[in-house]
């Protein structure tokens, strides 16, 4: 296990792939099933409880002054991803299928991870503060512009997101976030006290949504209608989606001229993606059915993600100047 760890493999990354291997070849019927995404939409709607009551309003104001890392890093995960996503998906759609080609696209217009992109600035030595501000303003608009971006590319495809989906979305994720905020002058305090609340309700609920999600694709039977040459280069794009925008982001940290503490918060805030954020958008967005396939490429590039940031944050920690 220490071995795996070196490598930034931990504990969690392998309950992952379990959840996955589960739901694959193990998954929930009938009413298992049924209690399986109450239980998940619960555990979502607390989740982002929760981030609404950790939510430090002080440091988002300290964190928004600084309008050109904070506009530099919005325009990663809304502008430059989008584009990319929809050349790849251009380059590489007749190979991966309807359901990966649209996973790309959606990976594309998700917001950035909240607590990887803030610990690996941390490890790091970069502006936490900033990084806080750019990671919560990222998933805050996220909630409101990844189904409307979803909307518009499915548009063009003669399909749409309906408004059951969006009043879900407003239920399970907004509502939440905003009755934590209101609320974080008395339970803040409680909820930063206690940590480990917090992470199993984090970790707890995405290993829920994987596991329903690809449950309810193997029980439709959606991955073998994947042909293996697509699944193989999904691995491929999402790797080189992370690779062309981690090098953009070292390439506008020096144009700009950023300080080392800024340019760690835009290369870990502006190049990771939200497996949290996106995983109960997709499961409000799109069919049952269909949402293990479309997410499959938000779990390669999460895990993927998470490797090298791991592995650049402690090589940073360890040398500041690299």
């Amino acid at each position: 296990m220490q071995a795996l760890k070196r490598i930034g493999i931990d504990t969690y990354m392998l309950l992952l792939v379990g959840m996955v291997l589960l739901g694959v070849f193990l998954p929930a019927r009938g009413m298992a099933a049924e209690a399986l995404r109450g239980a998940t939409f619960w555990a979502v709607t607390l989740l982002f409880f929760l981030y609404g009551a950790k939510l430090d309003a002080a440091s988002v104001r300290a964190g928004l002054l600084n309008l050109r890392l904070q506009g530099l890093t919005f325009g990663a995960t809304y502008a430059l991803f989008p584009v990319l996503g929809i050349a790849l998906a251009a380059l590489f759609g007749g190979v991966l299928g309807p359901e990966l080609t649209l996973g790309l696209l959606f990976l594309a217009v998700l917001p950035s991870t909240v607590q990887s992109s803030i610990a690996f600035t941390s490890i790091a030595g970069g502006n936490v503060p900033a990084a806080i501000c750019a990671a919560s303003l990222s998933n805050l608009v996220g909630v409101v512009l990844t189904p409307l971006l979803v909307t518009h590319l499915l548009h063009h495809d003669g399909g749409g997101a309906s408004l059951d989906a969006i009043q879900k979305i407003a239920v399970q994720i907004l509502l939440p976030f905003v009755a934590g905020q209101l609320l974080r002058r008395w339970i803040g305090g409680f909820v930063q006290r206690h940590r480990l609340l917090t992470m199993a309700v984090d970790r707890g609920s995405i290993l829920l949504i994987v596991y329903s999600a690809f449950g309810a694709g193997t029980v439709a039977g959606i991955w073998s209608a994947i042909p293996l040459p697509g699944l193989v280069l999904c691995f491929l794009v999402t790797a080189l989606l992370l690779a062309l925008v981690m090098g953009a982001m070292i390439g506008a940290g020096r144009l700009f001229r950023l300080p080392p503490q800024d340019r760690a918060v835009l290369f870990f805030c502006g190049s990771t993606k939200s497996l949290a954020s996106g995983l109960p958008i997709a499961t409000a967005i799109f069919p049952a059915a269909a949402v293990g396939a479309i997410v499959l490429p938000v779990m390669v590039y999460h895990m993927t993600q998470l490797l090298v940031c791991s592995a650049i944050a402690q090589r940073l920690a360890r040398n500041p100047r690299a």
